[in-house]
């Protein structure tokens, strides 16, 4: 009777899981189908080069915000990726904000001819202004004149129809005041870059599915748009500035809560933005303690519920071998809870890793799952700790 109710006790996570795996990747499907009819707005510029837009083809303008530390390595790759959007120069300005590099990102930008607007801002030179992202992006929102804002990360790489495909989503939903996109990262097809790469589709994909689910947990900061105006209404990042981290979810969760049913995720693949993946584990690590430390200031209930159950679900798979060696009875259970979360995930995780062309990882799950929990527990423990290095800064 008590190896029953151990198996039960290790079976119950992976079973909720699994079953919220199902529930994310119907949502991902039944988006899947409208945002094919965005997809195909593109085919004409593929068919015929006189049809390219122009700009009274769209209503939408942007401003692009860019805050850029020590980028001047990957800062020439994303202005020419910008150079190349096929969204008119005229819908969209770019405003590049340096924070205190201490290399060439200045004179990268003010060396760079453009066909758009290009604006560098310098913190440095503006005595008395906090440092960080979020100040960053709060000099570079000063200055906007567009009544849109999209953010990416200086170390990104963007398609020709990055922007375009914001203007039409917009226009096909004009109720819509926060976007979220797709992020692909990459780098050396190595086994720890494919790992890397993996679970970072995972964070992507549930994202994704939340929003389109109706309950929003997770962005990222390389791939959004928002209108500045609701930006403005909630205060913006009011009530978490102090934070480093978390200038994309806290801001996903204020503008769900004031507007319900305006959160999009931008399904389609011309919105995938690249960026490198953490050249090294200490690094990936480092990264993801930065981003647990903000969780435990979430004040939405769904994030913190999601990251609760990921967490239970991985202690119960990785427990259940190390209970089945000293009661061996276990076995069943143990193999229909692994059974459970690996299905959960392969069956959640086929249909994102398709969006990105990805789908050779998928054979990497398994091993993934075997470093999973601790991992995921470390992270966790690190984050509530505080503190961390990050950009060449010591973060509190």
């Amino acid at each position: 009777m008590k190896t029953k109710w151990i198996g039960v006790g290790l079976l119950v996570a992976p079973l909720v899981y699994a079953g919220v795996m199902v529930a994310l990747r119907r949502s991902w499907g039944k988006q899947a189908v409208s945002y094919q009819l965005l997809a195909d707005s593109f085919l004409p510029d593929i068919e015929a080069d006189s049809q390219q837009p122009t700009a009274d083809s769209y209503s939408v303008r942007f401003s692009v915000l860019i805050a850029a530390r020590n980028e001047a390595a990957t800062l020439p790759h994303l202005l020419y990726d910008l150079r190349q959007q096929t969204l008119p120069a005229a819908q969209f300005e770019v405003i590049l904000v340096d924070d205190h590099s201490t290399d060439a990102t200045a004179a990268v930008v003010q060396g760079t001819a453009t066909d758009f607007s290009l604006r560098l801002i310098q913190l440095a030179r503006q005595p008395g202004t906090p440092t960080g992202k979020k100040a960053a992006l709060q000099a570079a929102l000063a200055v906007a004149r567009a009544p849109w804002v999209v953010c990416t990360d200086a170390d990104c790489r963007l398609g020709p129809d990055w922007l375009r495909s914001y203007a039409l989503l917009i226009q096909q939903a004009p109720t819509t005041r926060f976007i979220s996109g797709p992020v692909l990262l990459t780098g050396p097809d190595t086994v720890l870059h494919r790992l890397m790469g993996l679970e970072f589709a995972g964070l992507v994909g549930v994202g994704g599915a939340c929003i389109q689910a109706g309950f929003p947990t997770m962005c990222n900061g390389a791939n959004l748009a928002y209108r500045r105006d609701s930006f403005a209404a909630v205060q913006g990042f009011a009530g978490n500035e102090h934070l480093a981290s978390g200038d994309d979810e806290f801001l996903l969760h204020k503008l769900h809560a004031a507007y319900p049913g305006s959160i999009r995720f931008l399904q389609i693949e011309a919105a995938v933005v690249r960026t490198a993946a953490p050249p090294t584990l200490a690094a990936l690590l480092r990264q993801r303690v930065r981003w647990a430390s903000k969780w435990r200031h979430y004040q939405a209930a769904a994030p913190q519920r999601l990251a609760v159950l990921v967490l239970l679900a991985n202690v119960s798979v990785a427990a259940g071998p190390v209970l089945w060696l000293r009661q061996p009875g276990l076995g069943p259970w143990v193999g229909a809870a692994w059974a459970l979360k690996l299905g959960g995930d392969v069956w959640f995780l086929r249909p994102v890793l398709r969006l990105l062309h990805q789908q050779r990882w998928l054979r990497m799950v398994p091993l993934l799952q075997l470093a999973y929990a601790p991992y995921t527990l470390g992270v966790g423990l690190l984050g509530l700790r505080g503190g961390y290095q990050w950009k060449g800064r010591q973060v509190k």
